[in-house]
């Protein structure tokens, strides 16, 4: 089994809509009992606590389930429990690898690198700018492009 994680700060906006819609996809492609996915934040105010309300609410228009997801933090056996651990940004980014230290992970690296047309490196935080439109457009190519990867690598 391959196993994701996604990153952000606290675990209500980003990751966990990245979590959703990465399930999501690999149920579509019927690679649901391949493909694990989890997220986590590298802070803890949002411990225990659903997704964010706009990030509810834009899965919901997509029709994509979140049933179950609450926020919590990166614990340090998350750091070789995952194949491929992926942070929304260069912030976060920094500290996965901070926390991982010289210990023996999976992947380490940021949503976006895995699409090549892509504007921004880092996806914006949505909590902040209130565009969650365009945080799920982000998040949907890059998740697109890592199953794709993800396939293509693990022969899939």
């Amino acid at each position: 089994m391959i196993s994701i994680l996604f990153v952000c700060l606290g675990n209500i906006c980003r990751s966990p809509m990245a979590e959703a819609i990465m399930k999501h996809y690999a149920a579509e492609e019927g690679l649901k009992h391949k493909i694990a996915v989890d997220s986590a934040g590298t802070g803890d105010w949002h411990i225990g606590k659903p997704p964010h309300e706009g990030t509810r609410r834009i899965l919901d228009s997509n029709t994509i389930s979140y049933e179950g997801l609450l926020a919590r933090k990166v614990e340090e056996k998350d750091l070789t429990s995952h194949h491929y651990i992926i942070a929304m940004d260069a912030e976060n980014l920094g500290n996965l690898r901070r926390m991982a230290g010289y210990t023996k992970t999976g992947y380490i690296g940021r949503l976006l690198d895995f699409v090549d047309e892509a504007n921004l490196s880092d996806v914006p935080d949505p909590y902040f700018t209130n565009n969650f439109e365009e945080t799920y457009e982000l998040i949907s190519s890059g998740c697109k492009h890592l199953l794709q990867y993800i396939k293509k690598e693990h022969n899939l």
